[in-house]
């Protein structure tokens, strides 16, 4: 009995030692790291500030049907993809304002009922305003490309049909709206998009040994999918705010407009 531990003991350690840290493999276009305004391995083609424009706050609206449609594809939340990408760009001081928020406030409960200690130095008015809120969508497609399908079996015969008749293609587009917390003006807005082409088949061609592999890639395509345009939607809307002209209305924003009704 001691030996069977002591030899699965060793396949664990064994197993840890194999692990791969860093594998390009399981990347998406949201990379590296930042704190602050350090910011290091960010994708080389993410657009950037020279100037910190505001705070910027998250709101993910989880009630639209896009949020439910990740939740189906084992997909979670955008935000932390978002915060990383927003604040890499050094254009904005990312604020909390998600579900972390309840246990910052429940941080300031606990002061309040006095079990904290006194040097906690947790106190009112240390809070940052968010001076923006971006808002993120999604829009998904998943269509089989039958025509592609067709030719590729008129082209291979049988095992060519079988080929094109698995490829699909893998689309997503998003976008993020920026608003003005103080006047609630739409500052800015960005569409983004990406697409993968999924060539599911290659189990169907070299045995069912790595028919797992396809499937494998075909789970994990959507999410970096919709990494990669939401990378592309950042860019534009970063591209956007460099060029930012406040709109002007004669008489001022939201004193009745000048479209007049007689």
């Amino acid at each position: 009995m001691k030996t069977l531990f002591a030899a699965i003991a060793m396949i664990s350690l064994t197993g840890c030692a194999q692990m791969q840290q860093g594998s390009q493999d399981a990347k998406t276009t949201a990379t590296g790291s930042v704190g602050g305004s350090n910011v290091q391995n960010a994708n080389s083609t993410l657009e950037r500030c020279s100037e910190t424009l505001g705070t910027l706050a998250i709101d993910e609206d989880t009630s639209q049907q896009w949020y439910v449609t990740l939740q189906q594809h084992q997909l979670g939340p955008t935000t932390p993809v978002l915060k990383l990408l927003l604040q890499q760009t050094g254009c904005f001081v990312i604020v909390e304002r998600g579900k972390a928020m309840r246990n910052i406030m429940g941080e300031r409960d606990l002061a309040k009922s006095g079990e904290l200690r006194k040097t906690s130095k947790m106190h009112k008015g240390q809070m940052v305003a968010a001076d923006y809120i971006v808002s993120p969508s999604i829009t998904f497609s998943n269509n089989n490309a039958g025509g592609m399908g067709a030719a590729l079996g008129g082209l291979l015969g049988s095992v060519g049909a079988a080929v094109g008749g698995s490829i699909s293609s893998k689309e997503a587009s998003t976008m993020l709206t920026l608003i003005d917390t103080r006047s609630s003006v739409q500052i800015a807005a960005a569409e983004g998009s990406a697409k993968n082409m999924d060539f599911g088949f290659v189990g169907g061609l070299v045995g069912s040994g790595v028919a797992g592999v396809g499937g494998g890639y075909s789970n994990t395509a959507q999410g970096k999918v919709i990494v990669a345009a939401f990378t592309d939607s950042v860019n534009n809307i970063v591209k956007a705010i460099k060029g930012y002209k406040a709109q002007k209305v004669k008489g001022g924003l939201g004193s009745g407009g000048n479209l007049r009704v007689n």
